[in-house]
């Protein structure tokens, strides 16, 4: 079998094997994609909920404040303040459960003690994953996509270099140093998806 023979079996098979690898990135990149979208929708679901959540505390807070400051102006009779008074309780206490809620929107109830939970989720407590770790998930997730898609680079570069080696048959020589090329180009993109994968775990 010729030198060159030898080269194009060798380049063919790889071409095959980056072309298998360049497809199966494609595919865990657009359900890595798909997580991102999920992860933005629940960012911005929660940033509503959140604020909220911040609007009904702060129109509680202007009611403390506004019967606090009647009560203190004497406006109301004796059997009249005595229900001020029970109304500006039940206000405090609404209150301190929309700040708890808030906190366990934002912190996510596996970063808060049970005894700390208020918040349910369908009917269930302690399923809140929060504001901040939909924002960690969906960075962490686009910097895997951006070392995923860098790593797919590489992999068409390396294709590209596997078919001119096929191409180029009267110079042996060049036609090695295309297929070491590609094998190079190949590598580094194996090497730049499996970090990105590994990112995301």
């Amino acid at each position: 079998m010729s030198q060159n023979k030898k080269i194009e079996e060798r380049g063919g098979v790889l071409i095959i094997f980056f072309v298998a690898l360049l497809a199966i990135m494609k595919v865990i990149n657009g359900s890595f994609e798909k997580k991102i979208v999920n992860a933005n929708n629940n960012e911005v679901s929660y940033s509503d909920w959140y604020n909220a959540k911040s609007i009904k505390q702060i129109m509680k807070e202007s009611e403390r404040d506004h019967l606090s400051a009647l009560l203190s102006a004497g406006v109301f009779d004796k059997d009249k303040s005595s229900k001020v008074k029970e109304k500006i309780e039940d206000t405090k206490s609404l209150i301190y459960k929309y700040e708890a809620e808030k906190t366990e929107i934002l912190m996510g109830s596996a970063n808060i003690p049970p005894s700390a939970w208020v918040q349910d989720l369908d009917g269930e407590m302690g399923k809140i994953v929060g504001l901040r770790e939909w924002r960690d998930i969906s960075r962490q997730l686009t910097e895997t996509v951006a070392k995923i898609d860098l790593g797919i680079l590489f992999l068409q570069i390396s294709l590209v270099f596997g078919v001119v080696g096929l191409i180029i048959h009267e110079n042996p020589r060049l036609q090695n140093m295309f297929t070491w090329l590609m094998i190079g180009s190949g590598f580094m993109g194996i090497a730049l998806s499996l970090y990105g994968y590994v990112l995301s775990l």
